[in-house]
Protein backbone atom coordinates (compact mmCIF):
# COMPACT_ATOMS: atom_id res chain seq x y z
CA UNK A 1 0.00 0.00 0.00
CA UNK A 2 1.41 3.37 -0.96
CA UNK A 3 1.88 6.19 1.54
CA UNK A 4 -0.99 8.16 -0.04
CA UNK A 5 -3.33 5.18 0.28
CA UNK A 6 -2.33 4.67 3.91
CA UNK A 7 -3.09 8.31 4.69
CA UNK A 8 -6.52 8.23 3.05
CA UNK A 9 -7.38 4.94 4.75
CA UNK A 10 -6.29 6.36 8.10
CA UNK A 11 -8.37 9.50 7.58
CA UNK A 12 -11.47 7.42 6.78
CA UNK A 13 -11.09 5.20 9.85
CA UNK A 14 -12.33 6.95 13.00
CA UNK A 15 -10.28 6.58 16.15
CA UNK A 16 -11.34 4.13 18.84
CA UNK A 17 -12.40 7.01 21.07
CA UNK A 18 -14.44 8.67 18.31
CA UNK A 19 -16.17 5.38 17.52
CA UNK A 20 -16.93 4.79 21.20
CA UNK A 21 -18.47 8.26 21.55
CA UNK A 22 -20.59 7.70 18.43
CA UNK A 23 -21.72 4.34 19.82
CA UNK A 24 -22.70 5.97 23.12
CA UNK A 25 -24.71 8.60 21.23
CA UNK A 26 -26.50 5.88 19.26
CA UNK A 27 -27.44 4.07 22.47
CA UNK A 28 -28.88 7.28 23.92
CA UNK A 29 -30.96 7.89 20.77
CA UNK A 30 -32.21 4.30 20.70
CA UNK A 31 -33.08 4.31 24.40
CA UNK A 32 -35.07 7.53 23.98
CA UNK A 33 -37.68 5.55 22.05
CA UNK A 34 -38.43 8.56 19.86
CA UNK A 35 -36.89 7.30 16.60
CA UNK A 36 -39.11 5.95 13.83
CA UNK A 37 -38.59 2.23 13.28
CA UNK A 38 -36.52 2.59 10.08
CA UNK A 39 -34.23 5.17 11.70
CA UNK A 40 -33.86 2.98 14.78
CA UNK A 41 -32.88 0.01 12.61
CA UNK A 42 -30.31 2.13 10.76
CA UNK A 43 -28.89 3.38 14.05
CA UNK A 44 -28.77 -0.18 15.41
CA UNK A 45 -26.94 -1.37 12.28
CA UNK A 46 -24.37 1.43 12.62
CA UNK A 47 -23.98 0.58 16.30
CA UNK A 48 -23.22 -3.05 15.48
CA UNK A 49 -20.58 -1.94 12.95
CA UNK A 50 -18.95 0.34 15.52
CA UNK A 51 -19.02 -2.34 18.21
CA UNK A 52 -17.36 -4.87 15.91
CA UNK A 53 -14.74 -2.35 14.82
CA UNK A 54 -14.04 -1.47 18.46
CA UNK A 55 -13.76 -5.12 19.41
CA UNK A 56 -11.25 -5.71 16.62
CA UNK A 57 -9.21 -2.69 17.71
CA UNK A 58 -9.16 -3.91 21.31
CA UNK A 59 -8.13 -7.42 20.23
CA UNK A 60 -5.23 -5.99 18.22
CA UNK A 61 -4.14 -3.87 21.18
CA UNK A 62 -4.31 -6.91 23.46
CA UNK A 63 -2.20 -8.88 20.98
CA UNK A 64 0.42 -6.15 20.93
CA UNK A 65 0.53 -6.08 24.74
CA UNK A 66 0.89 -9.86 24.87
CA UNK A 67 3.76 -9.75 22.37
CA UNK A 68 5.54 -7.19 24.52
CA UNK A 69 4.92 -9.09 27.77
CA UNK A 70 5.87 -12.52 26.42
CA UNK A 71 9.24 -11.53 25.06
CA UNK A 72 12.32 -11.87 27.20
CA UNK A 73 13.46 -8.46 28.44
CA UNK A 74 16.88 -9.11 26.91
CA UNK A 75 15.64 -10.12 23.46
CA UNK A 76 15.07 -7.59 20.65
CA UNK A 77 11.51 -6.64 19.79
CA UNK A 78 10.06 -8.15 16.60
CA UNK A 79 8.27 -6.07 14.00
CA UNK A 80 4.51 -6.06 14.66
CA UNK A 81 2.28 -6.74 11.66
CA UNK A 82 -1.44 -6.12 12.14
CA UNK A 83 -4.08 -7.93 10.13
CA UNK A 84 -5.48 -4.57 8.98
CA UNK A 85 -2.51 -3.81 6.72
Amino acid sequence: MSKANQTSATEQMPTFETSLKELEDIVIRLESGELPLEDALNEFERGIQLARQGQKTLQQAEQRVQILLNHDAQSPLDEFSSDAE
